[in-house]
C-alpha cells in the first residue's frame, strides 16, 4: 500500500513540505488510537533481536537514524513502527533556521536524496523539554533515544567544543546514549573537526565531562564515508585513545558518482541506494582492522533487507534507516527483523 499509494501521492509534492505533513498525519492517527494498530502491523517482538551493547538493551537491531526526527516531536510514534531505537537530532545549543530553502531534493530515478538542511532545529532545551516526556529506562513504555550532538553554523571551529559541551550537559537525564557529528557537509568547515588533532580533543572532554556524572552515558562518532583509509585508520586511533563506545558509518556523502537524475548536481549531503556500497565499505573496513575492538551502527543504503544483512555480516552491530524509510515505508523495518531472525 505504501509504495504503491502513498509514496506517489506524497512524491509529488516538495520533500520538506511532505516531511511536516507526514509528521501531522502519524501525530493524528496516534490521537485517534491507532498506535497499537500500528505496533501490531509493523514491529517484530523477538527475544532472539535483543541487543546488549555499551550497557544498554536493545529490543532490535533496526534503529532511526538521526535528521528525521531532529527536534524530538515524534519519537514515541515512531518508534510504533518498529524500530528499537531512535536518534534525535543533529541538535545544536541555540535554535537555528539552516540553510535557505529550497534544500531538500528527492533523485527518484536513483532511490536518493540530496539535503543541505544545515542542523535546522529549535535548539537543545526545547528538545529537552520533549525528552521529559519519556518515561525513564525500565519503565513502561520507554523509548531508547540516542542524542545526536553538533555545533550552531555562527561558533567557529577553534570555539566548537563548547557547543558540544552544552548540548551534552543538557541532554544527559534524557537520552540512553550520545551521537557526537562532526561529519554534515552542510554545516560550513565542520567535517575539518574530523581531522585526528581537533577531533581527540573534542572527544577527550566530552568523555572528561561523562566521568563526572553518576552512570555514564555512552559516547558515539558519526563519521563521513569520504574518508580516506588513512583517515579510518586515524578513526580506530581515535576512538582507543579516547575510549568513546563506537562509531556510527556513515553520514551523507558529497560524492556524485553513478547518479541519473537530472538534479544530481544539486550540493549538500547524499543519502538512500548510491551510498549502500560505501557504507558497508567503511563498516568491513574499521572492523576489520579494528579486530572489532568497538561497536559499529552501520548507516547508509539500505533499502532492503539484504543491505542490512550485508552490514551486520560486514561488522555492524546494529544498523539505521533514514531514506530507505521514505522510499520502502515502514514495513522495511519489519522485513529486515524477520531477515535477521531466519538468517
Amino acid at each position: 500500500m505504501y509504495k504503491t499509494i502513498l509514496r506517489p501521492l506524497l512524491f509529488t509534492s516538495d520533500p520538506e513540505n511532505v516531511h511536516h505533513f507526514t509528521f501531522k498525519m502519524v501525530r493524528f492517527f496516534h490521537k485517534i488510537g491507532f498506535g497499537g494498530i500500528f505496533r501490531s502491523i509493523y514491529k517484530k517482538e523477538d527475544k532472539r533481536l535483543e541487543r546488549e551493547l555499551f550497557g544498554l538493551k536493545f529490543s532490535n537491531p533496526v534503529g532511526l537514524a538521526a535528521g528525521f526526527d531532529k527536534d524530538a516531536k515524534l519519537y514515541k510514534e515512531l518508534s510504533n513502527f518498529g524500530f528499537g531505537f531512535i536518534e534525535i537530532g543533529t541538535v545544536t545549543p541555540k535554535p537555528q533556521d539552516g540553510n535557505p530553502k529550497k534544500r531538500l531534493f528527492r533523485l527518484k530515478e536513483d532511490s536518493a536524496i540530496v539535503n543541505r538542511m544545515g542542523f535546522n532545529n529549535g535548539g537543545v532545551e526545547a528538545a529537552v523539554e520533549r525528552l521529559k516526556q519519556n518515561p525513564k529506562p525500565g519503565e513502561r513504555g520507554h523509548v531508547l533515544v540516542g542524542g545526536n550532538i553538533g555545533k550552531n553554523k555562527i561558533t567557529p571551529n577553534n570555539e566548537a567544543v563548547n557547543d558540544y559541551v552544552i548540548c551534552f550537559e543538557a541532554l544527559f537525564d534524557y537520552v540512553d546514549y550520545f551521537v557526537v557529528n562532526v561529519s554534515s557537509p552542510n554545516t560550513p568547515n565542520l567535517r575539518e573537526l574530523q581531522d585526528k588533532k581537533p577531533l581527540t580533543e573534542l572527544l577527550n572532554t566530552l568523555q572528561d565531562k561523562n566521568s563526572t556524572k553518576e552512570g555514564r552515558k555512552p559516547i558515539l562518532l558519526k563519521i563521513a564515508p569520504d574518508l580516506s583509509n588513512e583517515q579510518l585508520l586515524d578513526i580506530i586511533d581515535i576512538v582507543a585513545d579516547t575510549k568513546i563506545d563506537g562509531v556510527i558509518a556513515t553520514n551523507t556523502t558529497i560524492a556524485r558518482d553513478g547518479l541519473t537524475a537530472a538534479n544530481q548536481k544539486e550540493m549538500g549531503g547524499l543519502s538512500g541506494k548510491p551510498l549502500t556500497k560505501r557504507a558497508t565499505e567503511v563498516v568491513r573496513f574499521l572492523a576489520e582492522h579494528s579486530n572489532r575492538a568497538f561497536p559499529i551502527i552501520g548507516v547508509g543504503g539500505i533499502h532492503s533487507a539484504k543491505d542490512a544483512l550485508e552490514k551486520i555480516e560486514a561488522g555492524a552491530s546494529l544498523v539505521q534507516l533514514y531514506t530507505g524509510f521514505i522510499y520502502e515505508g515502514p514495513a522495511l523495518i519489519k522485513r529486515i527483523n524477520k531477515a535477521i531472525l531466519s538468517g
